[in-house]
């Protein structure tokens, strides 16, 4: 993982029935759903280390089944974020990083923080929090990204401490959800959930096509000029830098052809 401006589009985890003889050919076997997603898309991102633990050859197995260029994006264990004091979080943090995840070596990518709806700013809090999150782990570099969902993260000082430490925001493209288009790390990671069962490519190719287009803007170290920022003053370097854009939730029918789709839009 390089700051080349590379785009990577994906989906949330590989097992999903309605997926099977449509994103998956017909009468493909489950144990080799991963081996195909992963040719077909560039990244994906795991939910179930959301909710639980993997063990170590897990993650190795999972690694020894994608191309060399693959990327899986972990999400964070619900221990380490669903807390009332997130400055008290580090044994849990801990215990998640040390499960095993290094075994993805090179397939390693940014781990996603995801916060309550209901959870709110706390400054001092929360960057306790960020100042828990390590460089590294196994001599392995790690991106760390967070996604709360509660609007009173919608501030400058906010999005000055993600840059204090290099922490990116997920830009969620979302019906309730804020969107957090700044720049603060030296990647970009979006979530874009706002897709429908009905559109065979899960967004239009007219919203494809403008998320397309910002995609390439961030990876060229810019910033699009048509989303709204929490810190509009706030100049971000322009460096190139990776993106990692996933199609969750909205549209689940329909999330690989989005992937494939924008992938084709920004290769």
């Amino acid at each position: 993982m390089t700051k080349s401006g590379k785009i990577r589009t994906g989906i949330g985890g590989w097992t999903f029935e309605p997926w099977e003889g449509t994103f998956y050919p017909d009468k493909l076997a489950k144990r080799r759903q991963l081996e195909f997603a992963s040719r077909a898309l560039t990244a994906i991102e795991v939910n179930g280390t959301y909710y639980s633990s993997q063990k170590p050859a897990t993650f190795a197995k999972w690694a020894s089944e994608v191309p060399d260029d693959f990327i899986f994006s972990l999400k964070a264990s619900r221990y380490c974020t669903n807390r009332k004091v997130l400055a008290e979080a580090g044994p849990s943090i801990e215990k998640f990083l040390t499960q095993g995840i290094t075994e993805l070596g090179s397939h390693l990518g940014p781990i996603l923080w995801q916060f309550m709806k209901t959870k709110k700013f706390e400054p001092e809090d929360f960057e306790a929090f960020l100042k828990l999150l390590p460089k590294e782990q196994d001599g392995i570099a790690l991106r760390h990204v967070v996604e709360p969902r509660h609007e009173s993260f919608c501030t400058p000082q906010f999005i000055e401490m993600l840059a204090k430490h290099n922490v990116a925001a997920v830009c969620a493209d979302h019906h309730d959800y804020p969107m957090f288009a700044d720049v603060t790390a030296d990647f970009v990671y979006a979530r874009l959930q706002k897709g429908a069962d009905e559109t065979p490519t899960c967004y239009p190719q007219s919203d494809m096509k403008d998320w397309a287009n910002r995609f390439e803007t961030y990876a060229a170290g810019g910033v699009p000029d048509d989303l709204s920022l929490i810190a509009p003053d706030r100049t971000a370097d322009k460096t190139p830098r990776d993106v990692f854009a996933f199609f969750i939730t909205g549209g689940k029918i329909n999330a690989p052809n989005g992937a494939r789709e924008l992938q084709s839009l920004v290769a």
